[in-house]
C-alpha cells in the first residue's frame, strides 16, 4: 500500500515468539526484538553501545507457525515490515498509543551464526494465496509440457571436496 512505513530491524529476540490463534483460527505471533546500535569512540578507542530500541512486533498465518518452530530467545534475526500505530485504552480508562511492527519477512542472521533451510510441504492452499503452490502454468520452474527438467549436462567441473575447499 502507498505511504506505508517500511522498516528494516536487525538486533536479538528478547523472548521466544508467542504463538497464538484468533477468533477466526488464524496464526500470529509476537516478539520484540531488542537492537542496540554500536558506534566507534574514537578518542578512547572503544565500541560504545547506544540506547537500545525494543520493537514489539508480530507475523501471521503460516510465516507466525515458522517463526514459532524456529526462533528462540536470544537469536540474532532480520526484520522487515510496515510499522503500525495502534492506540487502545487501559482497564483504568488511560489512553496509549504504541508503534509496532507487522512483519513481513523475519529471518536470522546469518553474521555470527549458521542455519539450515527446511522447506514445509505445499499446504495445498488455493492458487494465488500467499504460500500456496502455483499452477504449473505460472511456475516459472515447470517446463511447459508439464514433466520434469532434465539435469544440468556435465560440464567437466567438479566441484571442490570439503577436505580441500578452504572455504
Amino acid at each position: 500500500m502507498a505511504g506505508e512505513t517500511v522498516v528494516t530491524v536487525v538486533g536479538n529476540l528478547t523472548d521466544d515468539p508467542e504463538l497464538r490463534l484468533t477468533a477466526s483460527g488464524d496464526a500470529v505471533a509476537h516478539f520484540t526484538v531488542a537492537s542496540t546500535p554500536r558506534t566507534f569512540d574514537r578518542q578512547s578507542n572503544e565500541w560504545r553501545d547506544a540506547e537500545t530500541l525494543f520493537l514489539r512486533c508480530s507475523v501471521w498465518r503460516q510465516e507466525a507457525e515458522h517463526v514459532a518452530e524456529s526462533l528462540t530467545r536470544g537469536t540474532r534475526v532480520i526484520v522487515q515490515g510496515r510499522l503500525r500505530q495502534r492506540t487502545y485504552e487501559t482497564r483504568e480508562g488511560e489512553r496509549r498509543t504504541v508503534v509496532e511492527l507487522e512483519a513481513d519477512e523475519i529471518g536470522p542472521s546469518l553474521r555470527f551464526a549458521g542455519a539450515t533451510i527446511v522447506k514445509p510441504p505445499h499446504t495445498g492452499a488455493p492458487a494465488g494465496s500467499r504460500g500456496g503452490p502455483r499452477p504449473a502454468a505460472e511456475d516459472p520452474f515447470t517446463p511447459p509440457d508439464g514433466g520434469e527438467r532434465p539435469a544440468p549436462a556435465a560440464s567437466g567441473h567438479q566441484a571442490p571436496h570439503e577436505e580441500t575447499d578452504p572455504f
